[in-house]
């Protein structure tokens, strides 16, 4: 939780837009929380994204690795059990990441309220995916 929180304060530093916080776990094992957020040009994605790594290593937690920080259109930063993702807006709704994310949690919360269960994942922590506006 204590990363999550690192990743939030260095995305809200950079004024991200439409930080959104999905919980995966259940879903996969790569991680436990992914972090979507957009910047507004491809200069400001690319700042995001240095500055959550900066905030990370300053934190003695170094990411395993970046991608996209060349064209800056979707930069992914994994740090672990949470995954940054920072997109142009028209990046983001293309690939649809909260959609393709949040749709099995829906069905994995219908299924587990049937009494059916939530499949091979379990229904640990099986959270809403949460809104920050910066």
């Amino acid at each position: 939780m204590a990363l999550e929180k690192l990743a939030l304060a260095a995305l809200e530093d950079m004024k991200a837009v439409n930080i959104r916080v999905l919980d995966v776990r259940g879903l996969t094992d790569i991680a436990d929380t992914m972090i979507v957020a957009s910047g507004t040009s491809d200069r400001h994605v690319r700042s995001i994204a240095e500055n959550v790594v900066v905030k990370a290593k300053q934190a003695g937690r170094r990411p395993m690795g970046t991608e996209g920080r060349q064209d800056a259109e979707w930069v992914l930063i994994d740090l672990q059990d949470v995954l940054v993702h920072v997109m142009l807006p028209r990046v983001r709704e293309f690939y649809a990441l909260e959609q393709l994310w949040e749709a099995p949690q829906a069905q994995r919360r219908s299924a587990a309220g049937g009494g059916a269960s939530a499949g091979a994942g379990g229904t640990r922590g099986a959270g809403a995916a949460r809104t920050r506006r910066a």
